[in-house]
This record gives C-alpha cells, structure tokens and sequence, in this order.
C-alpha cells in the first residue's frame, strides 16, 4: 500500500544535448555503413548505458589506437575530442577515422589554436585528466598552454609571458565556479583576452540554470548519470550550492536511499547530458513503487540545437 505522497519536481532541460546525440548516432551510423566492429577511442560519452547498448551493437572501446589489433576496421574518436596527434597516428596506420568530436568543442580547439598563432600563451580552465581537456591541450605546442583548476590556483599563477595571455574554458564546468577563477585572472592579469563567446556548453549552461531553479525547493535532489560525467558531478554541486545540501549523483551502482527520502516532501530530479531518458525514468519507476509520486516537470527553456553527423556516414 502507497500511502505516502512524494512531490517530484522534474527539472528541465536534462538529459541528452546534441552534442551527445550526434556522437551515438556516428557509432550507429558507423555500425550500419562499415558493420562490426567499428571501434571507438575512449568512451563516445561518460555513460555505461550507452557505452554497454553500443557495445552490445558492435563498437569495441579503447583507450588508444595502439590497442587495435585489426586497423583495417574505422575508429570513432569521442565526443571529448582528441589531441592533434590521434588524427595523425591514425593516418600512420592507414585507418579510417570517424571523429566525433561535440561541434562545441572544436569551436574551443579553433579558438585555441588561433590564439596561439597570433602569439598569445594559453590558460586552459577545467579539470585535470578529463578528456576534454586532455584533448584542448593537445591542439597546441608543448609549454604554450597551462591549466587552471580553481581559484586558489588562479591566485598563484605566474604565466611565462604576463603581457600576452588568454584564456579558455572546458565546456563542461559549473558556470559560477568558472566565473569565480575568470574573475581572479582579471584582476591579475587586466589585459587577458577573452573566448568571444563563451566556452561553457548551451546545455550546461542550461541544465545548471534549471537545476539553480527548483534546488531551493527541495528536501533532496538526485543527478542521474556517471561518476566520471563532468558536468552530472557539476549539477549535484550546482543543487547543493543553490540550497538543497542533500543532493546526490545516481549512477549505475547506487543504491536509493529510501530511509532519507521517507523524510522527504519534495524532490528534485535532473540527469547530466550524456544520461538517457530511459534512466530518468527507471529511477521515477523505483520510486513509484514505494511512493504515490506528483510529478511536476519545470522547464526553463526549450532546445532546439541539432549537429549534423559528418557527410561520408549519409
């Protein structure tokens, strides 16, 4: 028997952006035109669901080219990007590549690479070891590009040129925290020049904004998506940071935790942009087996954003 009622405030935009969509339907795609295995560097998105249904479809993971024993069969190169040296080593080795790189992405590879062509020394914003990361600052020479994690780093940089710097951003981060480190470099360094636009995604951006939204409202807030999901772990400390203490990341080895939520009124829920819907849902499920759930869904903005997949997979 269902007797207690628990109001679940459904936040969106969540769940997949088009830079994740775009990345699984290369996989399909690359499936459908060259058959299995196709193989894919690194995983296409932080996501076991996903990786695991590819897998079952035919895409072989790795984590570098040297690991394929048949180069004969295309690789996928993830949504992440890559640094410039992939490209080539697969060239080398006479395979065909797919790269699936998030449009988003490319435009921070772009911009990197063009600062440094007119002389500027780089200051790359995000998160040690992220592949994202790994990727942007393998665009540029050795030496051309530092990375800044947080303020306290920020606070105690000194460039190897202090007249000419720039700065970029991983797409992914918390938009506060990232304004926070920007800040700091202003202030130190007045003349630093800025991306044009800015490089945190449209769907963090978003997914933290409707996240902010709704926090506050909450007894607890639950993140559907992988540990190792840059911008899911970002959402659970956006809801913490914006009221609602008792915010936490469901992945695919959490347990629900029904002692606290039988305390609960309210509930927020969100998923991180490499989290399918079907997840979402499987976690409403589990809940509606011990609650009488209110689902109410707040939407803050609609998307619309669609990348198209490379040409050749058409």
């Amino acid at each position: 028997m269902k007797n207690k009622k628990l109001n679940i405030l459904l936040s969106a935009p969540r769940g997949f952006c088009a830079g994740v969509e775009r990345a699984i339907e290369i996989v399909e795609k690359s499936l459908k035109k060259y058959g299995s295995p196709v193989y894919v560097r690194h995983e296409i998105v932080h996501n076991k669901y996903v990786v695991d249904d590819l897998k079952s479809k035919g895409a072989i993971f790795v984590e570098e080219l040297e690991e394929i024993s048949d180069k004969t069969r295309p690789v996928i190169f993830s949504a992440h990007g890559v640094p410039k040296h992939v490209p080539i080593d697969a060239k080398k080795y006479n395979m065909e590549y797919v790269d699936a790189t998030c449009p988003l992405v490319s435009k921070v590879h772009r911009e990197a690479e063009n600062l440094n062509k007119q002389g500027f020394h780089l200051i790359l914003i995000g998160h040690k070891n992220h592949p994202e990361v790994i990727g942007t600052m393998g665009q540029l020479p050795k030496g051309s590009i530092d990375l800044i994690q947080d303020e306290n780093e920020a606070e105690n940089y000194s460039p190897k040129i202090k007249d000419k710097i720039a700065y970029v951003t991983q797409t992914t981060l918390s938009v506060d925290d990232t304004i926070n480190i920007i800040n700091v470099l202003k202030k130190r360094f007045p003349n630093i020049k800025e991306p044009v636009k800015e490089d945190i995604c449209y769907a963090t951006t978003n997914r933290q904004k409707a996240v902010k939204n709704i926090a506050q409202k909450c007894d607890m807030f639950f993140v559907i998506g992988s540990r190792n999901s840059s911008n899911s772990v970002r959402l659970v400390e956006v809801a913490q940071k914006s009221g609602c203490v008792e915010s936490y990341l469901i992945h695919s080895e959490s347990v629900i935790p029904f002692d606290k939520l039988n305390n609960c009124e309210t509930i927020g829920v969100s998923s991180g942009a490499s989290a399918p819907e079907v997840l979402v849902n499987d976690f409403l499920d589990k809940l509606n087996q011990k609650y009488q759930l209110e689902i109410k869904e707040v939407e803050i903005i609609k998307e619309d954003i669609v990348f198209k997949v490379p040409k050749k997979l058409n």
